[in-house]
């Protein structure tokens, strides 16, 4: 269906970019907001996490150290909010469906922002008709969110995976950071043999012999589906959300899963939900604006999408090994006085060649940090 003929309203540009370094037919990813909290249990206000990410994200710097360059600043599109599907839950994730069903048709990688979990179930749908069984899913949370039902809807939040496992089975889905479920739930999981789920006390204990990171790849599938309910995240962190859970998630655990999970693997979509926002606290806002920024920058460099199209392999960034070896130290040194004769001119030319170790001329990206931010392209 085409995008103009979905129930869309208002906008607002991710980061704050101009208009032309982000438009649609220019863009690798998509960012679909949707504001909806209707089968909320808890605290209410997801409906208000789309736009206060948006709003929180015109605060994000736009350079980012890990990658040594701007990485979002062209081929990242908003689209206006997506409006509910009065109908109900189910009508709800239909229209999300049928959305993320264009973006994928056209070519972009989708990032949903909630609104409540509920809505995971539309991308996750529309990308297992194209990948089938190779698809698994990733999802941080607090609750496992397994119940068959919940307050007279199959669509709750709390029924979003029990709604995935019908669709890729339990084998394809994690479960990180859970520390609240209902005995039919558990039930539920002992039943179908689901042994997906780290729990938060077990990842708080760790296991040095067999760090969780590397327990959590080894389930997954060649292409995953990231989905992060910010309720996985400790309270102390992130407090605005419906039903927060003390003894969660933290920042730099977290980033540096997703890191690990981007390098390795292919994503294929991705989204962050259950924003609760706090009037006059902006720092869970911000928070989560600043996960879909390095959730997209490891997708665009993965990608090879970053300026100077560099791909990223590396799963501890700014790290290198010091070679030990005599041998590799010789051919090293061999080569860099062979790459020095090279680039001496011949006699009489009028050009002189770069002197002995200098540095290649700097990348679009590199020249870009001598102007920042106006305008916002490398």
């Amino acid at each position: 269906m085409p995008l103009d003929r979905l129930p869309f309203r208002g906008g607002a540009n991710f980061l704050g970019l101009p208009p032309e370094d982000c438009t649609y037919d220019d863009a690798r990813a998509v960012l679909l907001p949707v504001p909806y909290d209707s089968t909320t249990s808890y605290r209410a206000g997801t409906r208000d996490g789309p736009a206060a990410i948006l709003a929180a994200s015109r605060n994000v710097e736009l350079f980012d150290p890990e990658f040594g360059c701007e990485p979002l600043n062209r081929g990242v599109h908003t689209l206006p909010e997506l409006e509910p599907d009065m109908r109900g839950p189910q009508a709800t994730v239909a229209t999300v469906e049928e959305a993320v069903r264009t973006l994928l048709h056209d070519g972009k990688f989708p990032f949903l922002l909630g609104g409540e979990h509920s809505l995971t179930t539309g991308p996750i749908r529309a990308l297992h008709a194209i990948h089938g069984d190779d698809l698994c899913v990733l999802q941080l949370d607090a609750h496992a969110d397994l119940r068959d039902s919940y307050e007279h809807t199959p669509f709750n939040h709390a029924s979003v995976m029990r709604r995935v496992i019908e669709l890729i089975g339990p084998d394809r889905l994690t479960q990180v950071g859970i520390r609240n479920i209902s005995a039919g739930e558990m039930a539920f999981v002992q039943k179908t043999k689901h042994d997906g789920i780290f729990w938060a006390h077990d990842l708080a204990a760790g296991d040095p012999a067999h760090p969780w990171i590397d327990r959590v790849l080894e389930r997954l599938t060649k292409r995953v589906y990231i989905t992060i309910d910010l309720d996985a995240f400790d309270p102390a962190v992130m407090p605005a959300v419906g039903t927060p859970e003390p003894g969660g998630l933290h920042w730099y655990p977290v980033v540096q899963l997703l890191r690990r999970v981007v390098a390795q693997r292919e994503v294929v979509g991705c989204d962050v939900v259950e924003l609760c926002p706090i009037p006059g606290f902006i720092a869970p806002d911000f928070l989560a604006a600043k996960l879909v920024f390095k959730l997209l920058a490891f997708v665009f460099a993965r990608q090879g999408w970053l300026p100077g199209r560099r791909r990223f392999i590396a799963t501890h960034p700014q790290k290198e090994r010091p070679s030990t070896a005599p041998q590799e130290g010789r051919r090293r040194a061999e080569a860099a006085t062979k790459a020095e004769e090279r680039d001496k001119p011949a006699a009489g030319a009028g050009s002189r060649a770069r002197p002995s170790g200098s540095r290649s001329p700097t990348s679009a990206c590199a020249a870009r940090l001598s102007s920042p931010r106006s305008p916002r392209r490398c």
